[in-house]
Formats: structure tokens, sequence, C-alpha cells
């Protein structure tokens, strides 16, 4: 295929700088210049480096699969300073072109056998309680539900007893104060990362750092006193010098993850609410691959994550596009999972799209991640997803309250409705 330059252009300098336009509204951003330039792959330059906008199923493979070891990660340094070497945030970690090759890949290996299988089957019962106990008896109150504060409340319980052996009911102290911490370690993912600290007041960057020694020591603490449970597992996992358990249990409790599953949780409520879904509910309900085909449905149209950098290594072609090395490569999920010539009608929610066109094509997505650097705890999270929808579909139907809410979504940090979606519950004449 012929070498040809990509479609948009990076400028120059601050002055042709499209973050702002960007992070203001992505979805619109894509849209337009993919209908501008005729192309689902374009460029622009973005935190003032010339980026290349990946919004093709085609060109999501092949930047993430196909050409894994010639695009490098491109995380800040803000986040690795905030994580530490990590298998998700550190190329020697993930990507094995050199001597640490053999290492990286045991190790991904063996985090991804701590999310599989038996251990797997191990948290269903412990899942299953925190569902019950945190989703019960929403039709006893006369007030409506604001569903993605409950939902997140909902995922951080799930993951530090399942991280961390700490069980809210059991530990709700400690549940209480790694909650906080997690919540100041986040904030400095999203603010400006400038370390300053004066008497009376530091950055939040700062604050995130504090957070963050806090919870190591917490957690240092939990794995010299917890004998069950993935905790005592993990200390079995051969990391490399520069990594070890602690830092990964950091990146495993943090608020990332209970947000990624708010966001998704949140979204097949509000898709499935009112009596114009009854259909679709009870069908959920009653079978099981279709409720699945119901959750990748949700994950398509609106994935908890905008996408991923990479980093061209080398001078490369993508989709038969130049690119030079150094630019950034952003996948942007939303743009990836709506691609007409894989999708059709792709902005219309069709769970039957899955066992029709779309069959056994799960791995097209890219909500987290695709290839060999995917999110090792893909299983966990769809047994969790699986979970909490199953026990609302059994228990509840549900509606928007009130049904004329502002649903316009907000796509970073994390997706979700903008505003807080409020559902009132109603007792299923099936409990």
């Amino acid at each position: 295929m012929s070498q040809i330059q990509i479609p948009g252009s990076s400028g120059y300098a601050l002055m042709s700088d499209k973050s702002l336009e960007f992070y203001k509204d992505p979805m619109h951003f894509c849209n337009s210049r993919i209908h501008s330039y005729g192309s689902r792959i374009f460029q622009a330059r973005l935190l003032n480096k010339p980026t290349l906008f990946v919004c093709s199923v085609k060109g999501m493979k092949e930047l993430l699969c196909e050409k894994v070891n010639v695009f490098d990660t491109s995380y800040t340094t803000s986040m690795c300073k905030l994580f530490g070497d990590t298998v998700c945030f550190t190329n020697d970690l993930i990507c094995p072109p050199c001597q640490t090759g053999e290492e990286a890949q045991l190790l991904r290996l063996s985090l991804m056998q701590l999310f599989r299988g038996k251990m797997l089957d191990s948290y269903a019962d412990y899942i299953n309680r925190v569902c019950a106990r945190n989703l019960k008896d929403f039709s006893l109150s006369s007030e409506p539900v604001a569903v993605y504060t409950m939902f997140k409340r909902l995922a951080t319980e799930l993951m530090l007893g399942i991280f961390l052996n700490a069980d809210a009911e059991e530990s709700a102290a400690l549940s209480k104060q790694i909650t906080q911490l997690s919540t100041q370690h986040w904030h400095g993912l999203i603010s400006a990362p400038v370390k300053v600290k004066v008497s009376v007041w530091s950055s939040a960057f700062t604050q995130a750092l504090e957070a963050k020694e806090k919870l190591l020591n917490i957690i240092n603490e939990r794995l010299q006193s917890e004998e069950d449970g993935l905790i005592s597992k993990i200390k079995n996992v051969p990391f490399p010098e520069n990594t070890n358990a602690t830092q990964h249990l950091l990146l495993f409790i943090s608020a990332l993850i209970p947000k990624a599953l708010a966001s998704l949780l949140t979204s097949f409520t509000v898709e499935l609410a009112g009596t114009d879904k009854i259909n679709i509910r009870k069908r959920a309900q009653e079978n099981e691959d279709y409720l699945n085909h119901v959750l990748l449905e949700v994950e398509r149209l609106w994935p908890s994550f905008i996408g991923g950098r990479r980093i061209a290594k080398q001078d490369t072609t993508l989709c038969g596009y130049m690119v030079p090395k150094g630019y950034l490569a952003l996948f942007v999920a939303f743009a990836v999972h709506r691609d007409p010539e894989i999708f059709d009608n792709p902005d219309e929610f069709q769970p039957e799209r899955w066992s029709g066109r779309n069959a056994g094509q799960e791995k097209l997505l890219c909500c987290f991640g695709n290839g060999s650097r995917n999110c090792i705890g893909i299983d966990l999270n769809n047994v969790i997803l699986k979970t909490a929808a199953g026990y609302l579909l059994n228990h509840y139907s549900w509606d928007l309250d009130p049904p004329n809410q502002s649903l316009h979504y907000k796509w970073l940090p994390v997706s979700r409705p903008a505003e807080d979606p409020k559902i009132k519950f109603t007792c299923s004449s099936k409990t």
C-alpha cells in the first residue's frame, strides 16, 4: 500500500493546539473531523504534540495488535509517579522486545491467573453478597436513587474486599479510610502535576502523592497480615526488580476501577429505564446470552474510557498513512465502536447485533484496550457487571425520576451522564 499523508494538520506549537476543543466535547471533535476529512484516521495537535486520532476498528487493531511493538504506551509522567512501575504504565513491563521480554510476559501471565478460572470462581460468593447488600430495598425508598454514586460505592467495596480482604461490614473504619485516600489519590490524576506545599496549603498533586504513601503503608500491612484470598496469592507472583505486589495492589484498589464499573452500570441502568424497555429487561432477565449482548452493547456505545495513547518508536505507517517517529496515536474508543464498516446503524442500541452480523466479534471492542496489552481484569469486570445487572433485573423495574433529566454525556476522565441520573426503582412482581 502506498504511503500517504494523514488528513488534517498537527500545526505548530501552542497556537495550533486543539486540546481545549477536544476536552470540551470529544465526540463532536472527532465526528466533525471524520465528516470533514472523509476519514476515520486524522491528525491534530493535542497537548502540544502532533497526534494521530484512530477512530476505525481496522486502525485500532493495527495499532494495538499488529504493531504493538512499534508503538510504546504514552502515559504521562504524573501517572507513573502516582502509580509507580506497574504492568499498565511502564513499557519495560508490557512491551517485550528486549532482554526483559520473558520477565514481562511471565509477570503478565502470572497476574492474569489471579482473575481467571478457579480464582475468579472464588470471588463469586463475595460479589453476590456485596451486590445484594448494596442493591436491596431500593423499592422501599420514596426518593429516586442517584445511580452513578451508588454504583461507585458498590464497586469500591468490591475492590477493597477482593484485593485487600477488607470487608466493609467487618472493617468499616478501614474501608472508609482507604476510600477517602483513594479519592484524594485520584484527584492527582485530574489536576496539574505540580508539587507545591507551603505551611497551610498544598497542591492537589502533592496531596495525591501523600495519599499514595499512606495507601502503600496500608497495603504493606495487609500483605503481611492476610493469609487468604488474592492478597495472599499475589505474594507468589514473580515480580521484576523494578516493581512489586504493593505497587500493583495500589493500582487495583485505585478509584479508577470503581469509576469504570460505575460508568458501565450507570449506562446500563439508564438505557434500560422506562416502560418501553420492559421487553428488553424481561428478555435479559430470562436469557443469560441476551444479558451478555445487552452489556456488550452498553460497552460499545458508552465505553468507560475515551481510549488510550501510544507513541511511534520509529517511522511507520498506520492504515497506509505515514506516521513519523515521535507522533502520538490516540485510539478513541467511542468512535472505534461506532465504525459503520463494522457496526450497522452504529448509534443505535441493538443487543441483537451480537447474535447476528457481529456474532463472535467481541474482541473488536477496545473499552479496556485490545491485543496483548489489554486489561488483565476483563473477566472479573464482566462477572461484576453481570452480577449487579442480574440482581437489578431479578428484583426491580425502573424509570428515570424525573423523566426529563439531562442525559448529556461527559467523556472525561470517565464517561457518564454529566448529571448523576436519578432512577426510581419498583419492586418486580416476581420478587
